[in-house]
């Protein structure tokens, strides 16, 4: 869905100002017959999933390679190449059924620990992000909605893999049930040319607890299957 590079803050996936007109989040609130001046900010919409949704990496200043020197959330549909928000593309994606990954640098999620910031990292499809270094409590977010963080090895980056957002990916070795904290796993990537390589990535799931939330889909769907259990 996107390449990003180093110190992707919060903000920058969920941002909380002001609310553009020709966003998707924006175009939303007009077709909702919400004018302009009164659309108010993303953080003060926290509360509508549809507008927050939307707004995920939406910020105006986030740098997405793939469609450098282009600034703000937008990305590129693949196979095609079109040019859409981050937003459109991820619900193309969705209807083809296509599974997407997120790739960045160092220090992925710093800043306030906005909950919108994985939540609509899920919501949008994404079922993994591979990055040099994680915010510690983005990634512990990202595990309580399903996503799987996952950390280039040393050495190893998307810069120098030659990333363009062009390839297809397989992520192998988390097949099975017994899935532990800070195991390794397969990545084979695959050109748009055919050719494919492999690399081994560190699984940033870091507690037994965080392995149980991610099998049972998320801490939402652990919390209500343990409350069932309970009942039963």
């Amino acid at each position: 869905l996107a390449i990003f590079g180093d110190s992707v803050t919060t903000d920058h996936i969920s941002p909380a100002g002001a609310i553009k007109a020709n966003s998707p989040a924006g175009l939303y609130l007009q077709e909702k017959g919400v004018a302009a001046e009164d659309f108010n900010s993303y953080g003060s919409r926290r509360g509508n999933d549809r507008v927050m949704l939307r707004g995920t990496f939406a910020n105006v200043r986030i740098k997405n390679t793939m469609v450098a020197p282009v600034e703000g959330g937008y990305t590129k549909h693949q196979p095609d190449g079109a040019e859409l928000s981050i937003y459109d593309a991820a619900m193309q994606y969705g209807i083809e059924k296509t599974p997407l990954m997120i790739f960045a640098g160092k220090e992925y999620g710093t800043g306030s620990s906005r909950d919108w910031a994985a939540k609509g990292t899920a919501l949008m499809g994404v079922k993994a992000v591979v990055v040099e270094s994680f915010e510690r409590i983005h990634r512990s977010n990202l595990v309580g909605m399903g996503v799987l963080p996952l950390q280039f090895k040393d050495g190893d980056s998307a810069a120098k893999l030659g990333l363009d957002g062009t390839e297809t990916f397989d992520l192998t070795g988390l097949e099975s049930g017994n899935i532990r904290p800070r195991q390794d796993a397969t990545l084979r990537i695959t050109k748009a040319d055919g050719t494919s390589s492999e690399i081994t990535l560190t699984l940033r799931i870091d507690t037994p607890i965080e392995i149980e939330y991610y099998k049972n889909g998320g801490i939402l769907p652990y919390v209500l299957r343990q409350l069932i259990d309970q009942a039963g």
